[in-house]
Parts: structure tokens; sequence; C-alpha cells
């Protein structure tokens, strides 16, 4: 069984091509919306929650888990490992490898959350891939919870997702990076103030092509369970609404230390 989690339901962008890549895997998918949002929480009180998800997950059956949250990826992937050794866990990073390929002014805008852009993981990406670029990391408040409000389009959407993707595009850059799961739901907002000239790189198939090689046992039943803190019927209802799947959702909570 493959274990997915997020702060919501942002991670349905990769479980979406996880289960293009695998139809028969057996997946469970932890929305952690009671302890929402995680980009405005220490990266500390983040790490103590991603541990409470795998272990949740670890429980239900999973052998693989994906942290299908930046956030999370950030304040835990490697406190994971190590708590967790011999589970072979596949997280997030902000696409620059790829986006350091494609830019052709050398300045490439990263659309994240604060908390992934602090700690040890983006400033590795930084070293390895930005040699000679100009990356202008921008913080976008808000646009989780719009999403998980449902609002991905219109004019409420596309005034916040101005207000902080304008100021990359002023400052030149011509590739833009979705740092968070949330932002593909965003995507043809983004793209319909970006202008059809900027890529827009979403790292979800990458991470889903990372999952076929590790997952050790992924199942053949090609069933998947919804797991949810906080409301399980207002989960089911954005979950619909965002991805046109009818999928059941269980209410549960997490097995949290302290």
């Amino acid at each position: 069984m493959i274990g997915i989690f997020d702060s919501g339901v942002g991670g349905l962008t990769v479980y979406k091509e996880v289960r293009r890549r695998l139809p028969r895997a057996e997946v469970v998918y932890l929305a952690d919306r009671g302890n929402a949002p995680y980009g405005n929480r220490s990266l500390v009180e983040v790490g103590a929650i991603a541990s409470a998800c795998t272990t949740h997950l670890l429980d239900v059956g999973a052998s693989t888990v994906v942290v299908a949250c930046n956030t999370a990826s950030a304040a835990a992937l490697h406190p994971l490992r190590a708590e967790f050794p011999g589970v072979p866990f596949v997280g997030m990073e902000p696409a620059l490898k790829p986006a350091a390929a494609m830019t052709r002014s050398g300045v490439v805008g990263v659309l994240a959350t604060a908390a992934t852009f602090q700690g040890e993981l983006f400033a590795s990406l930084l070293d390895r891939y930005a040699a000679g670029l100009e990356v202008i990391t921008q913080a976008c408040a808000g646009w989780a919870e719009m999403v998980e409000a449902g609002i991905v389009e219109g004019e409420v959407a596309t005034q916040e997702v101005d207000r902080y993707l304008s100021p990359v595009l002023d400052r030149g850059a011509d590739t833009l990076v979705l740092g968070c799961t949330h932002y593909p739901f965003l995507e043809s907002t983004i793209a319909a103030i970006a202008g059809p000239q900027r890529p827009i790189i979403d790292p979800a198939a990458a991470v889903a092509a990372q999952v076929e090689r590790v997952a050790t046992d992924p199942g053949d039943n090609g069933r998947t369970t919804v797991h949810a803190t906080g409301d399980p019927t207002r989960t089911k209802a954005i979950v619909s609404k965002l991805t046109g799947l009818d999928l059941e959702v269980e209410a549960v909570t997490l097995p949290m230390n302290g």
C-alpha cells in the first residue's frame, strides 16, 4: 500500500499522477485538514505533525510514504527517514533543476509557502542547481487556504494570485516553479496572468515516477481510501469539487505526542 499525506487536498495533485502511473496500486490518502495550514507553522511543529501522519499511515498498512507537501518535506523529510528506517519516503522539492534548464533570462520564480524556504532542503537545492541564476522566492500567503475553500478561478482567485505573482514577473522571471502541491489547482489562473511564454513547472509527475521506482509493495486492488482530520463531509465535498473524484472520506485522529 502507498500512503500519501498532505495538510489538505493539495497532495491530490500528486495522488492523481501516482494513480496514473500505478492504476492497480492500493492507496491511502491522508488529508490533515485539522492541522492546516502547515505553511504558517514552525518547522518543529510541522515535523511533529509529519511524524504523526507517517505513524498513522504505517499503522493502517502503508509500506511506502509520500510526503505530498512541500512544507512538510522541508521540515521533516530527513528526520522522517531517520525515525522510520527501512520505510521508503518520497518527498517534494521545488523543481529548480528543470527550471534552470528552461530559463532564458536566468531569472526563476519559486512560488511556495514561507516554511518551504526555510531549512536545509531548499538551501541544498540552491547550492546544487542555482549557480548563475537569480532565484526569486515568493511566499504566497493564503493561496493554499484559498484552494482548500475551493476558490481556484474567478475574481477573488485572480486578485490573490496577482498580488504575489506580479512582483515576481516584474523582476524578470521567465520560468515559474510551483513549490506547493496546492498551487497546480491555481495553474490556469497563474498562467492567465503570467502569459503563455512563461513555463510553469509542477513536479507531481516526477514525484510519481519516483514513487513507482521505490514502492516496495504497492498492492494490486486499485483501491483508494481517504482519511481526514477535521470535518470529513467538508473534505469529501472539496475533493469532489476540485478533482471530480467521488471518494468516501473517513474521519481519523492522529497519534500526536505531547
